[in-house]
């Protein structure tokens, strides 16, 4: 990152520097802050537009809080990078989503300040109230604050927590971080002063005071009540929804009007109990191109800011997302049965076109996993073929639904999963580490895993025909780049495709992995196969290749543990086939952040770790065939 001569913001390591600070110094602080989010953000990618537009926000809640004493839970994490800024990670910004450099996401062993470690939507109100119940349990004197995005509200799990913390009456004050809406017109001075008022302490008092007295004379009471109520529903008609659950709704207010901002943080700080603070922000506020295309800006490679992100900064060849929406939009067209359920990831499941072509047949429920996946089902039960298009690592968050709904009534529902395997910069949370484990040991379920951009195509087109549950796992980005046919063929349930024929080691390669295992294999002279189906497996194929070889070595782009591998494992056992077996995958701990590359070369998977591998076998005294045991 270039160096900037920021006048105020170089002072400040940690939040207790910037309360030093006289609040008429906020204001140009936040501007320097934008300014270097900006050039961070170009010169080293991430997430950009959600971060902008909480420069605001940030500031005024470090300036009113005791951070860390005061906790703060941010939602999702994609507007956490003005927070790392402040509290001492401005120096190592440009090091973010790589290997060895800080978290994308808040992460509790990078920052004290990082309270909570997200990654997934909707977690914030439900960390918070159990960590304001622990410190009432413990007696501590601290502020807890959630901070939750208006697209984090669609889920269930904020109203669960909000339910909950609505009954519990724990001190929490959840932050509504509006950023989809434009500043609509009841956000201004007036409803600004009003909102400072309603939560300002003598309000407070008053209203404290006055129910107790009026309490005592019902007429009156009932009176002064309804004048509350109509008064807050004059200018926060969306407040009726949170007071009906026991949470105390103030706003909406300017989330860019720092003074606002403040007084209304330090009149609620005072406040006890549940209570909601609705503020409205702009996406990408304070750099043009941002805000004229928040979703294109949510996360960025480099780019030149005074250009902003251009074509040059796209892949020439097509990503398997891309891939997925084109057999979508073609297969529609084929197929009028064929619906389309995204949980709020058009633009990253490769859905834009499709919903454009065929609005009435595209479903995007927000983010619901939950719900895609029995929406889906119940679209099944009445004879249409559904097409969820999730992100492995969502995925997750619907097992019980894929499980009860989907698989247990054998529903024809295809699950197309994108950001299978290692994904890279996002770390952890964003992993689609496990979904052949998890999905291996689900009955009807047919799992399906494309070595490259045609046989993608062709597997999703097979899944369709299936008339049962399908699953095709894909990875991030690009592939190795082989012709697309246009024609869509279905492939023969559960059998593998050899590649090439060789001596004494089988390469078993599942998805991605077999570029890879194709380079070993031509430099060695290994068998090589592209596996192709994780279930069910080509039983025919592993039991020839286990006569022929004194090794096979399963590769796979998943934990080793319960995934393809395994299933190997497990076949050759079961029928007491005596070959000695070696399994490459992802090991037994979560990655953290860098490129797909280094988690692959880290992991052993890619092709030096495989031929690294195989050298080592081929140069062993006793690789012979193993008659007594299977080694994993």
């Amino acid at each position: 990152m270039r160096a900037h001569s920021y006048n105020l913001l170089k002072r400040i390591d940690s939040p207790q520097d910037l309360r030093e600070l006289p609040e008429t110094d906020l204001e140009s602080l936040a501007n320097e802050l934008r300014d270097c989010l900006l050039h961070s953000v170009a010169d080293s990618g991430g997430h950009f537009a959600a971060g902008l537009g909480t420069i605001e926000l940030t500031v005024a809640l470090h300036y009113v809080f005791n951070t860390p004493y005061d906790r703060l839970i941010w939602d999702v994490g994609h507007q956490c990078y003005p927070h790392k800024i402040i509290t001492g990670r401005r120096h190592a910004l440009n090091t973010i989503r790589q290997k060895n450099g800080i978290a994308p996401f808040p992460k509790r062993s990078e920052s004290e300040y990082d309270t909570f470690g997200v990654g997934h939507s909707s977690t914030s109100i439900s960390a918070a109230l159990g960590m304001a119940l622990a410190a009432d349990r413990k007696k501590e004197d601290r502020k807890t604050v959630a901070i939750i995005g208006d697209g984090a509200m669609t889920a269930g799990m904020a109203y669960e927590a909000l339910n909950h913390l609505g009954d519990t009456h724990a001190d929490v004050l959840v932050i509504l971080n509006d950023n989809e809406m434009s500043i609509s017109p009841n956000v201004g001075a007036m409803t600004n002063y009003l909102t400072r008022m309603l939560s300002g302490k003598v309000y407070s008092t008053v209203r404290e005071g006055g129910k107790k007295l009026l309490k005592q004379m019902p007429p009156m009471w009932e009176l002064a009540r309804r004048t509350e109520e109509h008064m807050k529903g004059m200018i926060a008609p969306p407040g009726v929804l949170f007071e009906e659950m026991g949470v105390n709704y103030f706003g909406p207010i300017d989330g860019h009007d720092l003074n606002s901002l403040t007084q209304t943080l330090e009149n609620l700080k005072v406040h006890k109990g549940p209570r909601l603070l609705h503020v409205v922000t702009q996406k990408g506020k304070g750099y043009a191109p941002a805000e004229a295309d928040p979703v294109g800006y949510h996360a960025v490679s480099k780019f030149d800011p005074s250009v902003g992100v251009t074509a040059s900064n796209k892949p020439s060849k097509p990503t398997y997302t891309k891939v997925f929406g084109d057999w979508l939009c073609d297969m529609a067209a084929l197929d009028d049965r064929l619906m389309a359920i995204t949980p709020a990831m058009r633009e990253g499941s490769g859905l834009v076109r499709f919903a454009e072509e065929f609005p009435n047949r595209y479903f995007d429920v927000s983010i619901a996993e939950q719900h895609a996946v029995t929406l889906a089902a119940g679209m099944a039960c009445e004879g249409l073929i559904p097409v969820v298009a999730i992100y492995s690592t969502f995925l997750q968050r619907a097992y019980d639904q894929l499980i009860h709904d989907v698989a247990i009534q054998d529903l024809p529902v295809v699950f197309a999963i994108d950001r299978a395997g290692v994904v890279g910069p996002d770390g952890a949370t964003h992993a689609g580490s496990f979904d052949l484990s998890y999905l291996r040991c689900v009955p009807n379920m047919t799992i399906m895993a494309p070595s490259n951009e045609n046989e993608c195509r062709q597997m999703l087109y097979t899944g369709f025909r299936q008339n049962a549950p399908a699953a095709i796992r894909y990875p991030r980005g690009t592939g190795p780049g082989v012709h697309i046919n246009s024609q869509m063929t279905a492939l023969p349930i559960g059998k593998a495709n050899l590649l090439r024929k060789g001596h004494t080691i089988a390469l078993l390669a599942f998805g991605s992995p077999v570029t890879a295992a194709l380079e070993v294999g031509k430099a060695l002279d290994t068998t090589v196969v592209d596996m192709r189906f994780v279930k069910p497996l080509d039983e025919e194929m592993i039991i020839s290749l286990a006569e022929n070889h004194n090794v096979l070595v399963t590769v796979e782009d998943n934990v080793i543990m319960g995934g393809a591998g395994s299933a190997v494992n497990e076949f050759l056992i079961a029928n007491e086939i005596m070959v000695r077996a070696i399994n490459l995958g992802l090991p037994d701990s979560f990655l953290n952040h860098g490129s797909r590359d280094d988690l692959l070369a880290e992991s052993g998977i890619d092709t030096l770790g495989i031929m690294t591998l195989v050298k080592s076998l081929l140069n062993e005294r006793d690789c012979e065939k193993i008659s007594s045991q299977v080694i994993s």
